[in-house]
């Protein structure tokens, strides 16, 4: 109990962050009694405002769904419940997880922990879309927290902050309660101080769930106790014109100790069509979320607006008033992208260049067991940055971390050190499929070396 009374001290001494929309401190109290009448060592833990949890609301950072409290559970929060999780809060988030900065919720901004004191008016960017539940684990008020990862949406803000961010295979952690926006890339993920925390949660929460027809069985397998002989890859296209020095010097004095004090091998790899990433994410993304979105019609659920003098006036005017701007772009792209005329152009094409992507990286897996990169293009930047190049910066983060989501392969990013600036920087490591553990232990052997 002491450990969760002090996660609650934490959690009312950083409201200033913004870190929870929505704060469960007797619902952990709770939990935590419940927990030791059972046996279990209680422990607390921050959940993305994204995640059903029975009885509390979940809003996904949106007006649309301001008061709205789901019946159940989702299948990983009551796993983790189940093993003596104790949930202080759902964190906050971009509106609808869409969003690197976490910074255009309806429910205001998270400010890293990083930002210098008194940054009311301008604040250092804990990344996204899982913003909240990254500093909810940097400032200590978790041990773990949950996020979920469309195309870097944890392991960005975990580089941001100098924390770890894992995203497992596809389908090992079960997608049953997270509310559905891009159901071919959305995957729960894990955020923690340590990868062997990562991995510890990932033991707690994985398992074939009959309610995700996606789930997968994770194999046992054994663990990796030394790099040595172990084959890493570095894909030459991720050293491109967005990366800062800072970044790029970070990730070759990783490839340098992988190889000097873990005895790895390295190789050089070419994922050419890595480069195309971006844009093949981006439209089936939008072609997700338009199809997601259309169950807001403001009539079962949702905010509705005063303006109903007709049906079609209650649809546009609900929808206008209670989703944000990036929210209502990523819409209508998806609409467009999917209108009969124009599905073979774009969507099909991008599915076709997704399948490329996922067979490269496939090929390159029978090479090298991992490979190495940089999470971002640098470190996390001010908000008046974003807000000045009209949040252009989320492109280039998002360059480095949407493959792993595209070919639905695991991946870790690891603190590494700080920038120039002061800032932490991370690099990622990604496996091949269902290698989950593999990427964790080498995650763990890598902040090894680094500490020493």
């Amino acid at each position: 109990m002491h450990r969760i009374e002090s996660s609650i001290e934490k959690a009312v001494k950083y409201r200033s962050h913004g870190i929870f929309i929505t704060e469960t401190f007797e619902l952990a109290r709770q939990q935590a009694k419940n927990a030791l009448k059972n046996g279990l060592n209680p422990f607390p833990i921050a959940v993305k405002d994204c995640f059903l949890t029975n009885g509390t609301s979940t809003t996904c950072a949106s007006q649309m769904l301001e008061k709205y409290t789901p019946p159940v559970n989702a299948t990983i929060v009551e796993r983790i419940v189940a093993r003596g999780g104790c949930i202080i809060g759902k964190t906050n988030l971009d509106e609808f997880c869409m969003g690197t900065s976490s910074a255009l919720g309806h429910f205001g901004p998270v400010k890293s922990d990083l930002t210098e004191p008194g940054g009311t008016e301008d604040w250092t960017i804990p990344g996204g879309s899982s913003g909240g539940s990254a500093v909810a684990v940097q400032t200590g008020i978790a041990d773990f927290a949950l996020g979920s990862d469309t195309g870097g949406s944890t392991r960005n803000p975990a580089a941001f902050n100098g924390i770890f961010g894992f995203k497992p295979t596809y389908g090992v952690l079960s997608r049953n309660g997270l509310i559905p926006l891009v159901n071919s890339l959305d995957a729960p993920s894990i955020f923690a101080k340590t990868a062997q925390k990562c991995w510890e949660l990932l033991e707690l929460s994985k398992g074939i769930d009959k309610n995700d027809s996606t789930s997968v069985e994770l194999p046992e397998k054994a663990g990796i106790s030394s790099l040595e002989g172990l084959k890493i890859g570095i894909p030459v296209e991720y050293h491109n014109e967005c990366l800062t020095e800072d970044a790029w010097r970070h990730w070759n004095r990783v490839t340098g100790l992988l190889k000097s004090r873990g005895a790895a091998e390295i190789h050089v790899l070419n994922l050419p069509t890595t480069r195309f990433s971006l844009a093949c994410y981006s439209v089936i993304a939008a072609a997700d979320v338009a199809s997601n979105m259309a169950r807001y019609d403001s009539v079962a659920y949702g905010h509705r607006s005063s303006s109903d003098s007709s049906t079609y006036e209650m649809y546009a005017s609900s929808r206008s008033e209670a989703l944000n701007t990036i929210v209502r772009r990523r819409i209508f792209a998806g609409n467009y992208f999917l209108m009969k005329q124009y599905r073979q152009k774009y969507f099909e094409r991008a599915l076709k260049v997704r399948r490329i992507i996922h067979d490269e990286l496939r090929q390159a897996f029978r090479e090298v067991d991992l490979i190495v990169t940089p999470t971002a293009s640098g470190t996390a930047p001010k908000y008046s940055e974003l807000r000045d190049t009209l949040f252009s910066k989320e492109d280039n983060d998002d360059y480095f971390t949407q493959a792993a989501n595209l070919a639905g392969i695991p991946s870790i990013s690891v603190p590494v050190g700080v920038a120039e600036d002061g800032l932490p920087i991370g690099v990622q490591l990604m496996a091949d499929k269902l290698q989950d553990r593999a990427v964790c232990d080498v995650a763990h052997i890598l902040d090894g070396l680094i500490r020493k």
